[in-house]
């Protein structure tokens, strides 16, 4: 499942202008997805003659002459595949209730604290940076270039799994700083073109 494994540390070096605050990540039905996670456009991506929110009903109980609706943006990213057009990656979590069951669109002040989105919302994303990142398949070492894998995750392919050659569908998203910790941690230099 795409968004399960990835995630990143606070440790993180990033430029407010290599973030892009226009998409919602279309979780595709499984929610919650980890921040991490690179994504590609949907359909036409963002253009200037679409209305940029969209409502998407109740936030909670309806009532009889009441109307009460919570906005959320139209234009859309999903998970990035082997090969695709990688836009950013995710720096926030998508998710709907926090560690207690407790609906986050009911409490946005929590929501901000455990760095969140609730579906409909804008997504940050960001196209360059240096992260802390876990989650990478593969071996990896220091300098080692790393690529967009299958359901967004990034990942660290060896020169022999693709006949000495790199393969043309690999997308290069940054390299590595460093090699694995103990615990799978990789401190990578992320660059979206």
């Amino acid at each position: 499942m795409a968004g399960e494994n990835q995630t990143l540390r606070p440790l993180q070096d990033v430029d407010p202008k290599d973030v892009i605050p226009f998409y919602t990540l279309d979780g595709g039905g499984s929610i919650p997805q980890n921040k991490g996670l690179l994504v590609k456009l949907v359909g036409s991506g963002w253009t200037a003659d679409q209305d940029p929110t969209e409502m998407l009903g109740s936030p909670g109980a309806t009532y009889g002459n009441t109307v009460s609706q919570r906005y959320g943006v139209t234009a859309k990213v999903t998970a990035a595949g082997t090969g695709d057009a990688v836009v950013g990656m995710t720096l926030f979590d998508l998710k709907e209730v926090d560690e207690n069951g407790e609906q986050l669109k009911f409490n946005p002040r929590k929501q901000q604290e455990i760095e969140a989105v609730i579906s409909g919302q804008a997504m940050p994303l960001v196209t360059r940076g240096r992260f802390l990142y876990s989650g990478i398949t593969g071996a990896v070492t220091a300098g080692d270039v790393l690529y967009a894998g299958p359901d967004g995750v990034i990942e660290s392919i060896a020169a022999n799994a693709h006949n000495g050659d790199l393969d043309d569908d690999a997308t290069v998203v940054g390299r590595a700083l460093g090699s694995k910790d103990s615990n799978g941690w990789v401190l990578i230099s992320l660059d979206i073109r």
